[in-house]
């Protein structure tokens, strides 16, 4: 295949994404930039990325979630790369945990309202999974100029501490670190975990810094006296470990982890892993290099797969969606995948690629049932344009179908992982399931791209509503005027379908190379392993 000229092009084409991917990472990693990394070094502490990096074993893979959210958001404000918090799944003491870090060289660690959303998504895939936490808080609180938006309403800055409660209740273990800056009801989260530790004289606790409480009681005191190492592990007894600085704390948390039991399973089948027989590398030359173009996905499937094994389920039934049982690292998984070459239907029908018909919603809604009743993880593999329109699909119940497949993947109980491998649109996002479906991890390819249909299709659309309002006003409009209009709506909304876009707000919660797509169904798949299903397979109603 690697002597295909047309491979080579689809291949050049993705490792620029890619090469476009790692720059725009390279500069999220910077967090606050240069100068701010350098005071943080100046005060004897480490960064964010550090501190995640020191204490998770350094021989075991690592999955950062939502590196890419506030990208592009909050320009007046000066920016918050990463949401001002780095999460990363990972191993310490070879038991795997997620680490929460608030990074304080993004305004001092203060929190934005896309702050809190990560911050929660982390806590989610703690409580779904019953995965360990680790908290390395460093934080001014608040971020106050946007109080409005941060503080007060459900999914805000408050939920964190509800979520600890109910937490500690199910029994997930909660590991906290003041390293930093800890204040006003962020005091709440070391002390709501499990165990809590403060580095000394750079980590400190209190409700109020000592300029509020002069400003509050008339009290002259220092913040170190106030809510410093000593006073908290000596005289009032809110944290359990006095560290001595930034290695010392991690150190700790490291050996608590190298302690602690062993956690009840789901079950998960998991084999011997090996790689895919056909070349893995591969898989950067796939895609076309216009998302219009057709290809088969069950190149994508065969290089994902251990030994390219598949076992197809009703192959020659619904053939725009595939469906099928695999491995992925050992790991026993159900695929759905949309299938994108033009393939010809059981009464000899020719069917779009990327489109979901009636037969391929029905056929995929029993695979999920058959999963779900063999304890089979899904994996579903999104490039989906949505579902097939006309009277002759209306007719044919595609209201119905998808209805049966959406049903069953909603109350689907075995964990569900979705990775966007290109288009994502309308309904078929929902049924592919999108994020509102709660997938344990939704990842995206740079290729990925979200929205309700397509640029194209969509501007047509907008520009024939808005021509239609200016000529009902009595305005001439003539082919340039139109031409204009449509560029501009057309480049409007290709910047809000961007992957990328779509990660700043964390509807995905990574954007990944391909070739690390094994590694991260596999991590999320042992995370799953931690929450054994306790909730018993039921689709409800069908309009079968």
């Amino acid at each position: 295949m690697s002597e295909n000229i047309e491979f080579n092009r689809n291949e050049d084409k993705m490792k620029m994404l890619i090469s476009a991917m790692n720059q725009k990472l390279d500069k999220v990693f910077q967090g606050g930039g240069k100068t701010r990394i350098e005071k943080e070094h100046a005060k004897g502490k480490l960064t964010a990325r550090e501190r995640i990096q020191y204490l998770l074993d350094k021989d075991k893979p690592q999955l950062e979630i939502g590196a890419f959210v506030g990208d592009g958001m909050y320009a007046e404000h000066g920016g918050c790369p990463s949401g001002g918090v780095v999460v990363v799944i990972g191993y310490v003491k070879n038991r795997q945990v997620i680490v929460v870090a608030n990074d304080a060289t993004v305004k001092a660690g203060a929190w934005f309202p896309i702050t809190a959303k990560k911050n929660l998504r982390a806590q989610e895939i703690s409580i779904e999974n019953k995965l360990p936490i680790i908290y390395l808080v460093d934080s001014a609180g608040v971020y106050l100029p946007m109080q409005d938006e941060i503080f007060p309403d459900k999914e805000h800055f408050g939920r964190i501490f509800r979520n600890n409660a109910i937490m500690s209740s199910m029994g997930i273990l909660q590991i906290s670190a003041v390293m930093g800056s800890c204040v006003a009801g962020g005091a709440y989260l070391p002390i709501m975990s499990d165990e809590a530790m403060i580095v000394k004289e750079t980590g400190t606790i209190f409700l109020a810094g000592s300029y509020l409480v002069k400003a509050a009681i008339g009290e002259d005191i220092d913040n170190e006296t106030l809510g410093g190492a000593t006073t908290h592990c000596e005289i009032s007894g809110v944290t359990d470990y006095k560290c001595e600085n930034d290695q010392d704390c991690l150190d700790r948390i490291r050996n608590i982890m190298d302690k602690i039991g062993d956690y009840d399973k789901a079950g998960f089948d998991r084999a011997i892993s090996s790689m895919p027989a056909k070349d893995h590398k591969e898989l950067l030359g796939i895609l076309p290099d216009s998302r219009e173009k057709p290809y088969d996905m069950m190149e994508v499937i065969e290089r994902l797969v251990d030994d390219s094994a598949f076992e197809p389920y009703k192959d020659k039934y619904g053939q725009s969606i595939i469906c099928g049982l695999a491995r992925i690292d050992g790991w026993a998984v159900g695929i759905i995948a949309n299938q994108r070459k033009v393939v010809k239907s059981k009464k000899g029908e020719m069917q779009f690629g990327g489109v979901i018909y009636s037969d391929s919603a029905d056929k995929a809604a029993r695979f999920i049932m058959n999963c779900n009743q063999k304890k089979i993880p899904l994996l579903f593999l999104q490039d989906v344009t949505g579902f097939m329109v006309g009277s002759r699909s209306e007719q044919g119940g595609i209201i119905k179908d998808g209805a049966k497949m959406v049903n069953a993947m909603a109350n689907s109980v075995v964990p569900k992982f979705t990775v966007v491998v290109g288009n994502s649109y309308g309904a078929g996002n929902y049924a592919m399931c999108g994020k509102a479906y709660d997938p344990r991890l939704m990842l995206a390819w740079p290729t990925a791209q979200i929205a309700v249909m397509g640029g194209a299709q969509a501007a047509k659309v907008l520009l024939q509503i808005e021509v239609s309002t200016l000529k009902a006003k009595g305005k001439v409009i003539t082919p340039e005027d139109e031409k204009a209009m449509y560029d501009k709506i057309f480049n409007h909304y290709e910047q809000t379908t961007s992957i990328y876009y779509s990660a700043a707000r964390l509807v995905v919660d990574a954007i990944i190379n391909p070739l690390d797509t094994r590694k991260a169904i596999s991590m999320g798949i042992e995370a799953a392993n931690h929450a054994p299903i306790e909730k018993r397979y039921n689709v409800g109603v069908l309009q079968v």
